[in-house]
């Protein structure tokens, strides 16, 4: 059995001298280890959890280590997983290092069979005007699969946010008395716009959908439209508001199913009621706003609830609002680290569609300034080095901006007569393959990495410019 990182490229072997050189406390010798490992089955499989789980454990067990995070490979010569699994990949670790002894490791093996994404609107049926006031989502689904891993941020963000939501879980089913011990199931993360609040909001319903799959039956995600619920005629914006709460809880109602309430934008809902009172804003908000509290009242003892809010205005939100949330965290723009993070992965994604020529590209855990020095001349860091720059380059962009450069650049290199083939560049060493300078007149179908970044810096000074015109 081998793994390997996650959308790296394959310079593992530097990455584990690293991380094995680090100093680790005498003492944590003796701990064991949680390690997530999530299997993601074949649509068509039919087989038992419990039978694939023993299966993968007897699999992994026959390795020494295990590196966190990383797609698990070898499996596919055991008949019986490679015809009902698609992927197995160790996602996380309470390890401060990223490889784990497996006389070390606690497995938890979570198997899933994510579903094709489908949405229902849910509507409040109000007599005066039927209102969509959310989208239900089941999950796990195949198209937010890979959404957890495209997300980056400069500190332990995610998995700070993923084991306070798997806490609230055990302690829900270890009946621990709430009068005691309290919690509201709420959490709020604001910042700027742009920097992926919402899309993390959904990956860490797609992660406890997996990861609660042998307790509930079905996960849902009721994504709330919050503008809808201001209605035009007076007094009525409150009644919807308790409406719609009163359809979360009939849900709620089946303990078979984990419902996630994400408010986007909740300032909008949930606007200070001091300025209501004295005038500045309609009473209707103020009711909004009653309604909204006293809906979360009731619904945090329900074991199956849990309330996931963003803002962009967090100073707008109602106190009462803010003290109720059990965790308020700030995502902000991106450090360089994580843009580089950012770009390397979306470099790997263009190379493994044959748009950018194949390269070795160091990841951020690799790709340190000693490691550049000692390994200056030599292709791949010299494009580390290029990438850095770049990164360096974009600070002060949000992610959702950085995520949208390659689709600028790629306009960018046929603006300047590249021209790029349909379909990927033939594997196969004996079939033609169009050369970096062009071949009988045409240009290349995939672009170096070098020309990628030129690229990509030529964009990065387009947007500067035009940003500065606006203000």
């Amino acid at each position: 059995m081998t793994s390997r990182p996650v959308t790296s490229p394959p310079v593992e072997s530097l990455e584990i001298t690293m991380q094995d050189s680090r100093l680790v406390d005498e003492d944590e010798l003796d701990i064991l280890h949680t390690v997530h490992v999530e299997v993601r089955l074949k649509k068509r499989s039919t087989a038992r959890v419990d039978f694939i789980k023993q299966l993968v454990l007897d699999h992994l067990s026959q390795d020494e280590v295990l590196f966190v995070p990383s797609d698990i490979t070898g499996w596919e010569s055991e008949a019986r997983l490679e015809q009902n699994v698609d992927r197995i990949a160790a996602c996380e670790t309470s390890s401060p290092r990223n490889r784990v002894e497996m006389a070390r490791a606690c497995l938890e093996i979570h198997v899933y069979q994510p579903i094709v994404c489908e949405q229902d609107d849910l509507s409040t049926g109000n007599s005066k005007e039927d209102v969509t006031a959310a989208t239900v989502t089941e999950l796990p689904c195949i198209e937010w699969d890979t959404l957890w891993d495209s997300l980056v941020y400069d500190d332990d963000v995610k998995p700070h946010l993923l084991n306070y939501l798997y806490a609230t879980f055990l302690l829900s089913e270890a009946n621990i008395d709430s009068n005691l011990i309290a919690w509201n199931r709420v959490v709020l993360l604001h910042g700027p716009p742009g920097t992926g609040k919402t899309s993390l909001c959904k990956a860490l319903a797609q992660k406890l959908s997996i990861r609660l799959s042998e307790r509930y039956t079905q996960c849902r995600l009721l994504e709330i439209n919050s503008h809808s619920l201001f209605s035009r005629w007076f007094s009525e914006s409150g009644k919807l508001v308790q409406k719609l709460f009163a359809s979360v809880s009939e849900m709620a109602e089946d303990e078979d199913v984990f419902l996630v309430v994400l408010i986007d934008e909740v300032e909008s809902l949930t606007a200070a009621r001091a300025g209501a009172i004295s005038g500045q804003e309609p009473s209707d908000a103020l009711r909004v706003v009653n309604a909204l509290l006293t809906q979360l009242d009731k619904l945090k003892h329900k074991k199956n609830v849990l309330f996931m809010s963003t803002s962009n205005l967090v100073t707008a939100i109602d106190p009462a609002f803010r003290d109720r949330a059990d965790i308020v965290r700030y995502i902000g723009l991106p450090p360089t680290e994580a843009i580089y993070d950012m770009l390397h992965s979306c470099l790997i994604e263009l190379m493994s569609k044959g748009i950018v020529h194949q390269l070795p590209v160091p990841n951020r855990l690799v790709s340190n300034t000693s490691n550049r020095l000692a390994m200056a001349g030599q292709r791949e860091w010299d494009v580390s080095n290029l990438l850095w720059t770049l990164s360096e380059k974009c600070k002060g962009l949000s992610g959702r901006a950085l995520r949208r450069l390659p689709v600028l650049a790629h306009a960018h290199a046929i603006a300047r007569g590249v021209r790029f083939s349909s379909r990927p560049p033939p594997e196969s060493p004996t079939q033609h393959r169009p050369q970096p300078n062009g071949v009988n007149g045409k240009k290349a179908s995939a672009l170096t990495v070098e020309q990628w970044i030129k690229h990509m810096d030529a964009v990065v000074q387009e947007s500067r410019e035009q940003l500065e015109k606006l203000v």
